[in-house]
């Protein structure tokens, strides 16, 4: 990943990309970019080959972050505390220390709710700062910076068409195959099983479709004995890193995230 937008050297016989690229930098900043740039170029160019490997590492140093946190989400840990997180289609919620993370609207509005009756703000996509201040980004820019005490709410405004076409996506996402047979189970049916199991030291969500494929699945698979997955209650029990709660309320998981086909 470059964030100069060209290709980092892999030979150490190429010659030297320049810095001052900054092509997904807003205008101000390309000027500013470029102008340092001119300056160290002054100076000779080993230093601006260190600076760009130092970018480059930071930017590396960055992902990593960021893909260990995606990886504690995925385990249905809030990477902020540790604490369970409830996981949505949509949005990852700690009630615990209020880490969040959701999905916003790709054709939609966004609407900043102003205090004492004004009329609301309009924009793209809102970004809510840590002092508290509002950005509202209208056409790709800045359309205004709104105080923190000077709004009371943001709201999204979901298009009808991107509602239902979620709606249908999550349709297809609770088509989850038998854990034992693979058939498509049918949560209303009766013989329909949803059990949660440490086979390790994490938690996973198994489906199936009848009983017999449960007691198949329970004779191949039996869980830790001083765990006893299949008859202790989740609820009443710490022994393990929980990702999912104990009912089936959060069905709208993606199947990948709770179910391990076995055969």
């Amino acid at each position: 990943m470059n964030i100069f937008g060209h290709k980092p050297k892999v030979d150490p016989n190429e010659p030297d990309v320049p810095l001052a690229s900054g092509v997904n930098l807003p205008e101000d900043q390309r000027v500013q970019l470029a102008h340092e740039v001119s300056l160290l170029e002054q100076k000779g160019g080993a230093r601006n080959s260190k600076l760009q490997a130092d970018a480059e590492k930071t930017v590396l140093s960055a992902v990593a972050d960021s893909i260990k946190k995606l990886r504690v989400v995925e385990l249905g840990r809030c990477p902020a505390c540790g604490a369970h997180i409830y996981q949505h289609l949509g949005a990852n919620i700690c009630d615990a220390c209020g880490w969040h993370q959701y999905d916003l609207p790709k054709r939609g509005t966004v609407k900043v709710h102003i205090k004492g009756g004004e009329a609301p703000v309009e924009g793209e996509r809102a970004y809510v700062l840590k002092s508290g201040d509002c950005l509202v980004i209208r056409h790709g820019v800045v359309q205004a910076q709104i105080p923190h005490d000077a709004y009371t709410w943001v709201e999204y405004i979901w298009p009808e068409d991107e509602l239902d076409q979620r709606q249908k996506e999550v349709g297809q996402v609770n088509s989850v195959p038998c854990g034992w047979c693979g058939k498509t189970t049918n949560p209303t049916q009766d013989g329909f099983h949803l059990v949660h199991i440490a086979f390790g030291s994490s938690q996973d969500r198994y489906c199936f479709c009848s009983d017999d494929c449960y007691e198949a699945f329970r004779k191949m698979y039996p869980s830790r004995v001083h765990r006893n997955c299949y008859e202790r209650d989740c609820a009443t029990c710490n022994l393990c890193q929980k990702r999912y709660d104990d009912d089936a309320t959060e069905m709208r998981l993606l199947a990948k995230d709770y179910l391990r086909i076995k055969k």
